[in-house]
């Protein structure tokens, strides 16, 4: 049992997919969700209706990281310019 957890019978193979579930992981939970939140903070007030559809199916698509990254984040209305 002590040689299946040796470090020198790790292949390669095994260390590029570990690598690769890994980043496709980090993509998935953290980079996706964060380009879908400044799109839709840029976007938000101006979308047409085609538009916001797709806003909507990216934020379904991507919800457990939006999930990880809506406490950093908010969508409140810009302050109103009064002259």
């Amino acid at each position: 049992m002590e040689n299946l957890l040796n470090i020198e019978n790790i292949d390669l193979e095994t260390i590029i997919t570990a690598l690769l579930y890994l980043s496709l992981s980090g993509l998935y939970l953290l980079i996706l969700p964060a380009m879908v939140y400044f799109y839709l903070n840029k976007r938000w007030y101006v979308a047409s209706s085609f538009e916001r559809g797709f806003m909507y199916f990216m934020v379904f698509f991507s919800f457990p990281g939006m999930l990880l990254l809506s406490p950093f984040l908010n969508f409140r209305p810009h302050r109103r310019q009064l002259s």
